[in-house]
């Protein structure tokens, strides 16, 4: 099935539910994947994350019910999966910026979130090569940047370089931490080598098995567009479901092998 065909059912479910709680395992059953390998999908479409698109349409729906029928403010809270008032306002002046006792006196200010919907005729590029490989157990030293999606692209090599000419030895792997769970969004990037080094922090990488896409270049350049490739257009055809581990550049022999951690 049309993985944009399937969001789509999904986000119908999600707007026949919104005064319902909403599992994301229940979700990711509807498309036949892990709930890991669903946020993440999900995450790389929409450029928000499930739980995040969720709020914004109750809290679009709330604006609008406080203003059009004069429901009392813990009546709305309750209806849309919120404990408690207070736990709801902060929510809702978060979104809207404006307290929900305000909305009368302030309309203009409410904001309206639409519901999502794809285009199903969008074909996705399903013809990169790549092979299953297992790593066992990797304990690596390494050091970090801190950097954001926006500065990546620029901070990855000048630190690569930098750690580089430090230790007098090329790193032997690189890695991105991010924030959030969804890994919308990157809070560093890091160097890693196989042995210990003076100020390195240790690194354990579970035993797992990976998609390996090789790359002919140790060009950052070359590394980030194959990383786009996938996560925009190969993953959301991808058979396998993924692990909660970070993904992995391997750099040797002039080639970097880009690792993606999947299950058994």
């Amino acid at each position: 099935m049309n993985i944009y065909k399937q969001l789509n059912e999904i986000i119908e479910y999600i707007e026949n539910n919104l005064e319902e709680k909403i599992d994301n395992k229940e979700l990711a059953k509807m498309i036949g994947v892990n709930e890991y390998t669903f946020r993440k999908i999900f995450s790389v479409i929409c450029n928000i994350s499930i739980s995040e698109y969720v709020r914004n349409r109750r809290l679009s729906n709330a604006g609008e019910e406080l203003f059009i029928n004069n429901e009392k403010i813990i009546d709305v809270a309750i209806k849309y999966q919120y404990n408690n008032s207070i736990s709801f306002s902060r929510a809702f002046e978060k979104f809207h910026g404006i307290k929900p006792s305000q909305v009368k006196k302030k309309p203009d200010k409410l904001k309206i979130y639409t519901k999502l919907h794809f285009n199903e005729e969008r074909e996705l590029n399903k013809n990169i090569e790549y092979k299953i490989i297992e790593k066992e157990k990797m304990i690596l030293y390494g050091t970090y940047k801190s950097t954001t999606n926006e500065e990546i692209e620029q901070d990855a090599p000048k630190f690569f370089k930098e750690i580089e000419k430090k230790y007098n030895q090329k790193p032997v792997y690189g890695m991105v931490e991010y924030k959030d769970k969804e890994r919308l969004h990157i809070k560093a990037y890091w160097i890693l080598y196989e042995e210990e080094k003076e100020e390195l922090i240790k690194k354990i990488i579970p035993k797992s098995k990976y998609i390996q896409i090789r790359i002919d270049s140790h060009r950052a350049n070359e590394i980030q567009k194959v990383s786009k490739m996938f996560y925009t257009d190969f993953l959301p055809s991808c058979k396998y479901n993924f692990r909660d581990l970070p993904e992995i550049e391997f750099y040797h022999d002039e080639i970097t092998d880009f690792l993606v951690p999947i299950e058994n």
